[in-house]
Parts: C-alpha cells; sequence; structure tokens
C-alpha cells in the first residue's frame, strides 16, 4: 500500500510539473504546427497549374524534386543531358501520382554547360506552356582533390557547371518572370557553399559564387516579384560522389561513407518543397554538425581554421 501511495504521488508531482511548465509550451507549440500545416495545405494548392522547371531531373535530387512537384499538381519540365534516364524518371512519374488534372511531364535533353544555347530552348518552354514559374538550378557535379595537384581545366568545369551555367539559364529565364511579374529562383547549394572543407576546393568554390550571385540577385529583383531561395544540404544519398570529377579530370567513382549516411534525397525534395512554399531565402538542411561549422566559420574562423587543418592533415595520413 505504501509503494503505491508513493508512486501515485510521484505522478502527482510529474502532473503538477508539465501543468507548470508543460502547458505553456505544448499548447502553443501544437498551435503553431497546426496552423503550419493549414498554411502548407493552402499554399500547396496554389502550385497547381505552375510551371516547374528543374535541371539535373534525370536522377537523384532532382527526380525526387520531380515526383514532389508533378504530385502538387505542376507541370513539370525535367532538364539533363540523358534523356533515357529522364524518360524514365518521366514514366515513373506518370506510374506513380495519379493528379487531376494530369499534367504529363516534358522531357528536355539539354547541357546546360551549353550556354549559348539556353535562350533557345527556354523560348521553346514558353513556346508551350506560356511561362516558367518557378526555375529549379539542381544540376551540378562534385569534386574530390587536393588544390596544388588539381589542373586549371578542372576548376573551370566544375565552375562552369555549378556557377555560369545556373546564372547563365537564370539569366535565360528572368526576362519571362518579370514580364508576368511573378517568379520563383531555387539554386540548389551546398553547406560546403558556407563553410568550405579540404579537399573539395573547387566545388565549394562553385558554391560560395552561387551562393553570393543569388543574394545580389534576391535583392535587385524583390520590387519585381521575383523570388530567389538559396537551399544548402549537408549530405545527400545519391551519385554525386561517384561522378565526382579529381585533380586530373577523372571520374572519382567512390561512395563516400558520409554520403551513404546522408538525408534521402525524398527527405530533402519535401523540405524544399516547403522552403518554396513557405518563401524562405535562405535554408541550410543539414544535421548538427555542419549547421554548427557555418556558425563557428561565422563568430570563431580560428577555430574552425584549426579544425579544417587537422581535419586536412589526418586526410593525408589515411590516403
Amino acid at each position: 500500500m505504501d509503494m503505491k501511495q508513493e508512486f501515485l504521488k510521484g505522478w502527482r508531482i510529474i502532473w503538477w510539473l508539465f501543468k507548470l511548465f508543460g502547458f505553456p509550451i505544448t499548447i502553443p507549440w501544437l498551435m503553431y504546427h497546426f496552423y503550419d500545416l493549414i498554411q502548407f495545405k493552402r499554399r500547396s494548392a496554389a502550385l497547381r497549374g505552375k510551371v516547374v522547371m528543374i535541371t539535373g531531373a534525370s536522377s537523384g535530387l532532382g527526380e525526387a524534386l520531380a515526383h514532389v512537384f508533378y504530385n502538387s499538381g505542376c507541370k513539370v519540365i525535367l532538364v539533363s543531358r540523358r534523356k533515357e534516364e529522364l524518360e524514365r524518371v518521366k514514366n515513373s512519374i506518370i506510374n506513380t501520382h495519379h493528379t487531376i488534372p494530369t499534367h504529363p511531364p516534358m522531357v528536355l535533353p539539354l547541357d546546360i554547360t551549353d550556354i549559348n544555347a539556353l535562350r533557345t530552348e527556354v523560348d521553346l518552354i514558353i513556346e508551350i506552356y506560356g511561362q516558367i514559374d518557378i526555375l529549379i538550378n539542381n544540376a551540378g557535379i562534385s569534386y574530390r582533390g587536393e588544390v596544388v595537384s588539381t589542373s586549371v581545366d578542372v576548376d573551370i568545369k566544375v565552375m562552369l557547371t555549378n556557377y555560369f551555367a545556373q546564372i547563365a539559364l537564370t539569366k535565360a529565364v528572368l526576362p519571362f518572370m518579370i514580364k508576368q511579374q511573378y517568379g520563383h529562383i531555387v539554386c540548389i547549394s551546398s553547406v560546403q557553399g558556407k563553410c568550405a572543407i579540404p579537399h573539395r576546393s573547387a566545388y565549394a568554390a562553385s558554391k560560395h559564387a552561387l551562393q553570393a550571385w543569388c543574394d545580389s540577385c534576391r535583392a535587385e529583383l524583390a520590387d519585381k516579384n521575383i523570388k530567389v531561395s538559396v537551399i544548402s544540404p549537408g549530405y545527400i544519398r545519391t551519385d554525386l560522389s561517384l561522378n565526382a570529377l579529381t585533380g586530373n579530370g577523372q571520374i572519382y567513382g567512390v561512395m563516400d561513407k558520409t554520403t551513404e549516411a546522408g538525408y534521402s534525397p525524398e527527405y530533402v525534395a519535401h523540405c524544399i518543397l516547403r522552403a518554396i512554399l513557405n518563401n524562405e531565402k535562405d535554408v541550410v538542411i543539414a544535421t548538427f554538425i555542419p549547421k554548427f561549422a557555418v556558425y563557428l566559420r561565422t563568430l570563431c574562423p580560428s577555430l574552425y581554421f584549426w579544425i579544417m587543418h587537422r581535419r586536412a592533415r589526418k586526410a593525408v595520413k589515411e590516403s
């Protein structure tokens, strides 16, 4: 009987503490998330019929984004160099999601590094759809190598794909967005665009550049109702590291452990959808350590540099 009374007494204390501290936190939290859910559904409905152009749509995150936006009722344009893979993605989308009305995805085989051809392809899309509402610059290439042994040609190739091609395509689309007085530019950057790490110099540099260009672009186009979002994911479970370039231009061909343990493309795609619906301007999708590194680089750069030095030295010893 004493044990039962002690047990009940313990629960009363817990219940008292919950009423004192739990309710003031839990109830506003539940109300906020309930409101956010309603707003999310309302904004999602507004996406129906929007024309969404996605580069790098033949695999990985681009493929996941294609599924997410098509399922939201968008008219999806799939862009990549690999036509066969784009057709596979298109068939997968149609067979997976049954939307009413149905807008079959458009397949657009295109090498975005062929900068002079971009305006012609954009004109073709405008001819068919009459508009482009959202451009998602997702195509990209990664890199693994040391600064001193990396050919400048590799630096140029990475910068061409991850920076110059992205802004060239955006500039081809922008006149139409300005004319229609609405548009949303979404650039998929990386946490490494905010804080560089050893052996990723060309990749980090290209993402740094993209981040800076978007910040300037956002400010200049705000009065024209053009939104600009930069999404900086951490590691995603895709073939990015497998297809990365090495310092001599060869394919890296290795799935990094960090990449293998990363977020699923589907999870990141849903986060990006939510960021677009909420008009978030700068979003980091990563675990605690990469997010902490971003703040550390800003608040205590000397400590960050020391940690990166240790990391570079460790990598040399292990190689």
